[in-house]
């Protein structure tokens, strides 16, 4: 069976550390289903959240091929309820005049936001936690979907204190 994790690994922000760990899921066959990379509170380290999918014996390999990586610092994963995770995605739809009303309703519904009114289109701007994400994509599809753009899932702990704290250093 292949489950989807969440994956937090903070590195060193150092030129090369996303193309070393990029490459090590190629070069072993691990796929990566988002990725997300940003300077965390300490501008030296980076926060990579890669979500994936596998067993939990692939899982433990990927953490322990992580950990021996130079740049990495820690890896954990985000998994249960113990995580907070969103998602943000513009997506561009066919919008006619007759069916604005409708769309809308769904930009209102999902707590969206217009981002861009063209006369035969709209841009619509959604965040939350990726099934929100996804059902709203699923929804606008039937009136033309004409672009989409997707962040990819951040997340941290929802637990008390910090992640980094729990993580598996070498």
């Amino acid at each position: 069976m292949s489950d989807v994790h969440t994956i937090s690994v903070l590195v060193e922000n150092k030129f090369g550390a996303l193309a070393r760990i990029a490459g090590l899921f190629s070069g072993r066959g691990y796929n990566i289903e988002s990725l997300t990379v940003n300077r965390t509170e300490d501008p030296n380290i980076s926060r990579m959240t890669i979500v994936t999918t596998g067993d939990d014996a692939i899982l433990d390999q990927i953490e322990k091929q992580l950990l021996k990586l130079v740049d990495v610092i820690g890896v954990t994963e985000l998994n249960g309820e113990t995580f907070i995770e969103r998602e943000l995605v513009l997506v561009k739809i066919k919008a006619t005049h007759e069916k604005r009303p409708e769309i809308l309703s769904l930009v209102e519904i999902f707590d969206a936001k217009i981002a861009n009114v063209q006369p035969e289109e709209l841009a619509i701007e959604v965040s939350g936690h990726s099934k929100k994400v996804e059902n709203f994509i699923k929804l606008v599809a039937e009136y033309g979907i004409i672009e989409i753009a997707r962040t990819g899932r951040t997340a941290i702990s929802s637990e008390c204190g910090s992640t980094d704290k729990r993580m598996k250093t070498l």
